[in-house]
């Protein structure tokens, strides 16, 4: 099944999640070059603003492939904050930069996204790849019913330092 197009703006009750835009390359930078907000992130910090432009023009290359990515930036109050999505059909993804933190925003995002993509994405499950010591993340989605599967070592390496591996599923309702 090939999904059709899917809702460009889910709302929550402090959130909008929305298709990334051009203008969203100042508050994208923020997150993308802040080393907190990308410690556990498939890629180092940015280096630049023209690095983060790069990231955002894939971003929105992806959107335009429902059959492969499924994704939408936190807008909180008028500000992008974060972004969550489905990077590879159906691997979940997701980062918020620290400012926002332990305040339940990914979990409302999360909750608002995962039934999308179920409807969306003929998938018999959502997975997940979260480094062993991201605590927060693998709590995150504990919570929202994820379970592990399997662990593998030196899966990734990030700015020269190799990466661990949990692997995470979540079973169609």
């Amino acid at each position: 099944m090939t999904p059709g197009p899917g809702p460009d703006r889910i709302t929550t009750a402090r959130l909008t999640l929305r298709r990334a835009a051009p203008e969203d390359l100042d508050d994208l930078h923020r997150i993308l070059s802040d080393p907190q907000a990308m410690a556990f992130w498939g890629d180092a910090p940015s280096a630049s603003r023209h690095h983060s432009a790069k990231t955002l023009r894939g971003l929105m290359e992806w959107q335009a492939k429902p059959d492969v990515s499924d994704e939408y930036v936190l807008d909180h109050g008028g500000r992008v904050i974060g972004k969550a999505g489905l990077w590879q059909v159906p691997e979940v993804g997701f980062f918020l930069h620290p400012d926002h933190w332990r305040q339940g925003l990914m979990a409302e995002a999360l909750r608002a996204l995962i039934p999308h993509w179920f409807a969306r994405h003929a998938v018999p499950a959502l997975t997940a790849d979260v480094d062993p010591d991201n605590a927060a993340c693998l709590g995150l989605l504990t919570r929202l019913g994820f379970h592990e599967t399997h662990r593998a070592k030196r899966t990734l390496l990030i700015a020269g330092r190799w990466c661990d591996s949990v692997y995470l599923s979540l079973p169609r309702p």
